[in-house]
């Protein structure tokens, strides 16, 4: 257990934005391959990206590096105890919420280039909530086999989110916190639905047009 105090308070949530922040399919494609992902394909640096240019082995090293960047602070923070159960919920909420925007707006990168979030959101609410995780994950899954396109599951598997850690969890915060996350990924995904809507969205394992 960690003890409340002002410098677990504030230093989690940094801690949070600093991993989230790590640009994890950048960081692997340039150790082990000469590609810059933000230059090819679909110009993203999440698992998908990875996965169509770099190798199935890379996409999942990204994506165990995506989650664990929001699994691990979120879990501490449910570790810290002195806090009345609703400010623990607000705080590690804030802590998700820190994870993620690291991820989308990555300190590392000046701001710029970050991923779309939906598995750095997968590890927070693994943490939060495993069955509402579950029920997003059974979504994903359905929906990409249907559909053969990453992108539509992943949306569908998002607004499925809330309404699942509202009926598994029954918690105000937890609910409002995914649903600011749902929002920021369906931001994220603006061009994906776009392409969606007009059937120009590649299918998984079909390379998309370069940028």
């Amino acid at each position: 257990m960690i003890r409340s105090s002002i410098t677990v308070i504030i230093g989690l949530p940094l801690l949070a934005y600093f991993l989230g922040s790590i640009p994890w399919g950048l960081v692997l494609t340039r150790w082990f391959t000469s590609i810059d992902i933000r230059q090819q394909g679909s110009g993203n640096i999440g698992a998908t990206n990875v996965s169509r240019l770099a190798g199935m082995p890379l996409g999942l090293l990204t994506l165990i590096g995506d989650l664990t960047k929001g699994a691990l602070p979120v879990y501490l923070s449910g570790r810290v105890i002195g806090l009345d159960p609703v400010a623990h919920q607000v705080f590690i909420s804030i802590t998700a919420l820190a994870a993620f925007g690291g991820h989308l707006f990555p300190l590392y990168l000046k701001l710029h280039g970050g991923g779309k979030g939906v598995a750095t959101a997968l590890g927070c609410f693994s943490v939060i909530s495993p069955p509402a995780v579950s029920i997003s994950l059974v979504t994903f899954a359905l929906v990409v086999w249907m559909s053969h396109r990453v992108s539509a599951g992943s949306l569908s598997a998002a607004v499925v989110l809330t309404p699942s850690v509202w009926w598994c969890e029954r918690s105000l915060v937890y609910s409002i916190c995914s649903l600011l996350i749902v929002l920021l990924i369906f931001v994220r995904h603006r061009e994906n639905i776009r392409r969606l809507m007009n059937g120009s969205e590649p299918k998984f394992g079909h390379p998309p047009e370069d940028r």
